[in-house]
């Protein structure tokens, strides 16, 4: 997925700053996509010169001006055409699993507290799904009234769940089974 399109997903709600796209992303969809406000900027003045998006400046009193994008008909196109088109797949790459693939170079209690590290940041994301996430997305799809669009935000919420869980159940299975290595 490219930053340029969740942008423009966000701009296609309304008008936004630098600063609001990066609320959204953390407030949204950071249970399976973040970034920074140091590619924000620099991408939303790719747009701007794509035509995807045009700024205007609100002059403000004593704080800084703000600078407010907005997507243009071309930017429309552009989410729509990429929302049409197939996404090529995308092989897996994980680089724990190297760690594990390679595990048998390490002592037991090393990879144990590797998995156990993992297993410990994994339940930290259910809890976040499972608690403020989805409060925060059942406050947003309330305060805006975009139920069907609220449908779509859940199913990746959903989606992120099962993921964090089967790896939460994998990372459990795999501490057992090399708790039980002899050594």
């Amino acid at each position: 997925m490219s930053l340029k399109h969740a942008l423009l997903g966000f701009l296609n709600y309304a008008p936004m700053t630098g600063y609001e796209l990066k609320q959204h992303f953390d407030g949204s969809i950071r249970h399976f996509w973040n970034s920074s406000l140091s590619r924000i900027y620099p991408m939303l003045g790719e747009m701007e010169n794509e035509g995807l998006v045009t700024m205007e400046m609100q002059v403000q009193d004593g704080r800084p001006n703000r600078k407010v994008y907005h997507m243009t008909q071309a930017g429309r196109e552009e989410l729509q055409g990429w929302l049409r088109t197939p996404l090529d797949q995308q092989p897996v790459r994980e680089p724990f699993l190297i760690k594990v693939f390679f595990g048998a170079n390490l002592t037991k209690e090393e990879i144990l507290a590797e998995l156990r590290q993992k297993l410990a940041f994994h339940r930290g994301l259910l809890a976040d799904y499972r608690g403020p996430v989805r409060e925060g997305m059942k406050e947003n799809i309330e305060a805006t009234g975009l139920k069907r669009d609220g449908l779509f935000w859940r199913l990746t919420l959903d989606a992120g769940l099962k993921h964090v869980t089967a790896s939460i159940e994998w990372l459990e299975e795999s501490i057992r089974k090399i708790e039980e290595l002899d050594e």
